[in-house]
């Protein structure tokens, strides 16, 4: 897969009587405004079973590129992890298709294997365990691509540690493809992410290929 991403977001502001004032106060135009402009681009190339991280501080564009490159994904193959909807009708275990073993194994790999979180309801979860039951649905949702922003943001770092390294075995072995985006670096060295896409305040994105070697439709 190849993501050739060129986003650009102009002022869109409306021209009311304190916009204006502000303006000739530091002495801006519309002109100068547009000249403004926020452009993103990025280019990332990314093979079945690899992980793309997309990093940054907050505010620089991740959010941005992690949406585009959702928009271009085959939408039979993508899945965007929030869309996942949280039951109140039914346990964790019942959520997961699959024998007893089969759903539990799925739900450990997601770093939930805490039984009154197994027998509790989605929608009764805590914020971390939501997050963690919704990776684990989309592990066994059969889609090709996953998609997930502000990945671990609301994990310890322990656990955030143990569902990176989980999720890096789950594509190294299952071919499916993960984009992830997020301001948290710590678990990096676990994740081992094929593409790390550095996204900063001002300038280009930063792409890094773990093999240092760029695909080759990328290189022609």
């Amino acid at each position: 897969m190849q993501f050739d991403i060129c986003r650009q977001f102009g002022w869109q502001g409306t021209l009311t009587e304190k916009v204006v004032s502000v303006m000739r106060m530091f002495g801006v135009d519309i002109d100068r405004l547009n000249e403004n402009a926020v452009v993103h681009r990025c280019c990332v190339g990314l093979s079945d079973g690899q992980i793309c991280y997309i990093t940054g501080p907050s505010g620089a564009g991740k959010s941005v590129i992690l949406r585009s490159m959702y928009d271009r994904c085959d939408k039979n193959e993508r899945l965007w992890l929030d869309d996942i909807e949280l039951a109140s009708d039914k346990c964790v275990v019942d959520c997961v298709d699959g024998s007893v073993f089969e759903s539990l194994g799925i739900l450990a790999k997601a770093g939930l294997s805490d039984v009154f979180a197994v027998l509790n309801k989605p929608a009764l979860l805590s914020d971390g365990q939501k997050y963690r039951y919704r990776l684990a649905r989309a592990l066994a949702s059969g889609r090709r691509v996953i998609f997930a922003d502000e990945f671990c943001a609301n994990l310890d770092r322990i656990t955030a540690a143990v569902v990176a390294c989980n999720l890096r075995q789950f594509a190294s072995r299952s071919g499916v493809s993960f984009v992830l985006g997020g301001t948290d670096e710590h678990f990096l060295a676990d994740l081992a992410a094929d593409v790390l896409v550095v996204k900063r305040l001002a300038g280009p994105a930063e792409v890094i290929y773990r093999n240092t070697e760029k695909p080759e439709r990328l290189q022609a």
